[in-house]
């Protein structure tokens, strides 16, 4: 879940499902920018239109940047029988269950390459028992804090790194893809029906280039003649995407369109879980 701006237009509140590096909107508000209000009741409405499109056997791990943070989204998020991932501000305290002291933050991971998760009691104000994940791995300014209910040694840190793809799932409807960021419409109810024309085409989309990006044409590299410069370049440590799912279902409708071949539907080949990783636990 996370909000995206159109100038000083709108403001739109988004949950979107990611896979592979993209986001499909699945349930939005459009609201008009800077205008006053709180945000809450929009995003419990959101949640309430999606909490019986899951089945309930399937693990759903909610998302949120650090702006988002509140006990009430974390509340409604377990409600629904879902598991929050929420990341929180460096400022504020903690305790741990069996201790009356109360420890900042920071100080769970005060240099780079710091990793620390366990049960605790967060914020002295609005007091939460969760599990706090934190971590700082070099290249980041600030290190990841997050809460959730799941257990200690059943999550991992990493996981949050999916949270970016919504970022890309944005740029994919404006500049990086549909173009929304043209649009002359002023109307916030207007706005979400044309939502509704974005969430679909990147359905489609995402689909048609998910199966690309998983089922790749067979390598060639043996037929390759004993002199070839691709014999004598190191192997690839791991797959690397050069085109993202959205882009290359683009580029493979616009193909089929070309040729006249017919239109290909497309089909989601989720990505596998990461393992969590090793902690030092309180």
């Amino acid at each position: 879940m996370d909000a995206t701006t159109l100038g000083s237009r709108f403001t739109v509140l988004a949950i979107s499902v990611l896979i592979r590096g993209c986001a499909v909107p699945v349930a939005w508000k459009v609201v008009t920018a800077n205008k006053p209000g709180a945000w809450k009741p929009y995003w419990l409405e959101l949640f309430d239109h999606l909490k019986h499109s899951v089945p309930p056997e399937m693990t759903v791990i909610v998302t949120a940047d650090r702006g988002l943070y509140a006990e009430w989204l974390y509340h409604k998020i377990v409600e629904l029988g879902w598991h929050p991932f929420l990341r929180i501000n460096l400022g504020g305290q903690f305790r741990l269950l069996d201790s009356n002291d109360w420890i900042a933050l920071t100080d769970t991971v005060p240099f780079v390459g710091s990793h620390w998760c366990g049960i605790v009691q967060c914020f002295k104000t609005n007091p939460l028992t969760c599990t706090l994940l934190a971590r700082w791995d070099e290249g980041y300014t600030d290190p990841w804090l997050i809460l959730t209910d799941f257990l200690p040694q059943t999550a991992s840190t990493t996981w949050y790194g999916m949270r970016s793809w919504i970022e890309c799932g944005f740029k994919d409807t404006k500049r990086g893809g549909l173009h929304w960021h043209f649009t002359k419409i002023t109307n916030p109810k207007r706005a979400e029906r044309h939502w509704l024309a974005i969430a679909l085409a990147t359905f489609w989309l995402v689909g048609v280039g998910s199966e690309a990006d998983a089922t790749p044409p067979n390598s060639n590299y043996d037929d390759l003649p004993p002199d070839h410069i691709a014999r004598t370049q190191p192997p690839a440590k791991k797959p690397t995407r050069f085109l993202s799912c959205f882009r290359r279902g683009f580029i493979q409708i616009i193909v089929a369109l070309l040729l006249g071949q017919p239109l290909p539907i497309g089909s989601f080949f989720p990505e596998s879980w990461r393992s969590p990783t090793a902690f030092s636990s309180a």
